[in-house]
């Protein structure tokens, strides 16, 4: 994290500071202009390694600044701030907007991007810092971290905290999942790419020794170097066609692109899509389906898909039910999905409810249910959640529950961090679950058959099946008793007469 680094993280709250100051109040917006910027000086570095690279092998190099050398970073970094500000906004801006081409991530969700630095000096001074960090001379770990870093600034300022699940649950879910080298992995409801990037980083931990990997105080790995993947066709195939996400905000799309290529995706499928529209039709194509979907209520169902089948006779089916059964439907046969739910889903009564619980549980194998205390998205949602691990087209057996009570960090706004954390448990008890026997005693987890569940009407709540302690309570012999309330007795006579006595 950047606390190892404070003359960055110096910069960056500047930086921040910056463009807040500067009249861009709003956090998202102010984050999607740094972007831009980020993404121009990028530009340049990864043209000049390609060119590197090609005259190595010997080849030919054809540069993306063919024709357009004045769109180069290092042409127009030392202009003065008006001339910056306007070649910037009429040159370059246009350049990346306009860029096109089989490697290129950026463009296709550019068409509709907007220029809105406003002050000269506002964007001369944001060049200079950006300058200064060199992200290229960092190293993958440390981009991500920076730009994961301006990312928590959007919560932290209490708007659009939503697209942002807690990074630490991210990896717990991802850990459960376990996405392997070689998978199409897909988010429908990407936000900030947060669980891609997971899985990506899940995907270099397996593949890198364990003696050089090292952890930060919130336990994400770092140097990460997958010294185990050997084959360059493995490495394409994680660079340019594992990671594929979806978003109904052309923001949330363009942030989730940059953040997925500061933390080395050099070419991530990221496209605005209104997942549960009748126009998306991506359907059995992916092995991993990762989600925090959005939890806003409901939507017509006249523009939801056909396939759709838990909408009910509701007019306007609930958004997270319908998540769940677009996720089944885009998973091929053996594919597994990772998804956080509102507790509603797990116990609900309407049919649309009991409807989508038993798609999970029998159209799909459902393998563990991990209830979250409902601080977990504080501030900006006190909703309690749950995570979901299920497989396509396997059979239900026996479903693995867990109570999570802490993970690691307060349950109030403020959500400072703590020594109590259920995830190291959950991960290990998980690992290590067909080992485990039910516990005799009333844990944090335990084994629910399929048909005790059925029998509950699908209900997915541990309170359910969490079996109820009862202290055993030792009782006074009754002659004991009988000659305590006769003493209460005449202890109350006592002091009816001498109040009669007072009275006279």
């Amino acid at each position: 994290m950047l606390n190892a680094y404070p003359e960055i993280k110096s910069k960056i709250d500047k930086l921040w500071d910056m463009f807040y100051s500067g009249g861009m109040s709003n956090p998202l917006s102010a984050i999607e202009q740094i972007s831009y910027l980020i993404f121009m000086k990028r530009l340049e570095d990864m043209d000049n390694q390609q060119r590197k690279a090609s005259e190595r092998r010997k080849k030919k190099y054809s540069s993306i600044f063919k024709g357009k050398e004045n769109c180069r970073w290092s042409h127009w970094m030392h202009f003065d701030a008006e001339s910056m500000l306007n070649h910037v906004r009429d040159s370059v801006f246009p350049f990346i907007k306009e860029l096109s081409g089989e490697n290129n991530f950026y463009s296709e969700s550019m068409k509709d991007a907007v220029f809105l630095i406003p002050k000269p000096s506002l964007i001369q001074e944001a060049v200079k810092i950006l300058d200064e960090i060199n992200l290229s001379s960092k190293g993958i770990d440390l981009q991500g971290d920076i730009y994961e870093y301006l990312l928590s600034e959007i919560s932290q300022s209490g708007k659009n905290g939503q697209f942002r699940t807690p990074r630490h649950i991210i990896r717990m879910i991802v850990e459960l999942v376990d996405p392997k080298l070689g998978n199409r992995i897909c988010d429908p409801a990407c936000g900030t790419s947060g669980f891609l990037i997971g899985s990506f980083n899940h995907i270099l931990k397996e593949n890198t020794d364990p003696e050089n990997i090292t952890y930060d105080e919130d336990g994400a790995p770092h140097n990460l170097t997958a010294d185990r993947i050997v084959d360059k066709k493995h490495w394409k195939f994680l660079w340019e066609k594992s990671f594929f996400g979806y978003d109904f905000d052309t923001t949330m799309v363009r942030i989730g692109l940059m953040n997925m290529v500061l933390h080395g995706i050099a070419n991530p499928r990221i496209r605005y899509a209104d997942t549960l529209s009748k126009g998306f039709k991506e359907r059995n194509l992916y092995d991993i389906v990762l989600a925090n979907p959005p939890f806003k209520g409901s939507v017509d169902k006249s523009d939801v898909a056909d396939d759709l089948t838990v909408t009910g006779s509701s007019k306007k089916p609930k958004t997270e039910l319908l998540f769940i059964n677009l996720f089944v439907n885009m998973l091929i046969p053996g594919g597994r999905c990772g998804v956080i739910v509102p507790d509603g889903v797990l116990f609900g009564s309407s049919n649309a409810h009991i409807d989508t619980r038993k798609i999970i549980l029998e159209e799909c194998g459902l393998e563990a249910v991990i209830s979250m205390p409902s601080g977990v998205f504080k501030p900006y949602a006190g909703v309690s959640t749950a995570a979901l691990v299920f497989t396509k087209g396997e059979k239900t057996d026996k479903v693995w529950f867990y109570d999570m009570q802490a993970d690691g960090y307060s349950l109030d706004d403020k959500r400072t961090k703590i020594e109590q954390n259920d995830i190291p448990n959950i991960i290990e008890k998980w690992k290590n679950r067909n080992k485990n026997k039910q516990p005799k005693k009333c844990e944090k987890w335990l084994w629910v058959d399929y048909e005790e569940i059925k029998e509950n009407k699908y209900d997915l709540s541990i309170s359910r099946y969490k079996p109820i302690e009862y202290e055993e309570i030792e009782y006074e012999k009754p002659k004991v008793i009988m000659k305590k309330i006769s003493k209460y007795e005449q202890n109350i006579e006592s002091d009816i007469k001498e109040i009669m006595e007072l009275l006279q």
